[in-house]
């Protein structure tokens, strides 16, 4: 059997909705579906991620049983500061003393694991991330 992802569907409170648009927007995500009741976003022809209104007004718990975080790849050090200057600029605080270079993370010494996490309105948690060659 030969299986690979297709898409993630993460549930949300309806008002955030337009939280997610932007977000994934501003990552340079494709949207590939939008409506009142949730928006498909996919990046470069990769898998999908909904983002659907839920039916009920539970939170998610990241540390319980469930998906921890949603990690998005970026392509140098530079995005992942941009992305900072986007969630301050919400007033989204950064998370876990991020951003910052987690060495422990590194492929080895010339590279580099270097992030920002941080939660959205519905306790999503996000990691955007740049692993490489290190940069200035």
């Amino acid at each position: 059997m030969q299986t690979r992802l297709g898409h993630i569907q993460v549930n949300v409170t309806p008002a955030n909705l337009p939280f997610y648009r932007e977000l994934m927007s501003f990552l340079g995500w494709q949207t590939i579906h939008d409506s009142e009741f949730g928006v498909g976003v996919t990046a470069q022809g990769e898998p999908s991620v909904w983002f659907i209104a839920a039916a009920n007004g539970a939170n998610n718990d990241y540390d319980g049983v469930g998906m921890n975080h949603l990690g998005i790849h970026a392509s140098s050090q530079a995005e992942v500061d941009q992305v900072v200057e986007f969630i301050k600029e919400r007033g989204i605080p950064a998370l876990f003393d991020t951003p910052r270079h987690r060495p422990d993370f590194a492929q080895d010494e010339n590279s580099t694991y270097y992030q920002v996490m941080f939660e959205s309105p519905d306790s999503v948690l996000f990691e955007v991330v740049y692993g490489g060659p290190k940069q200035n």
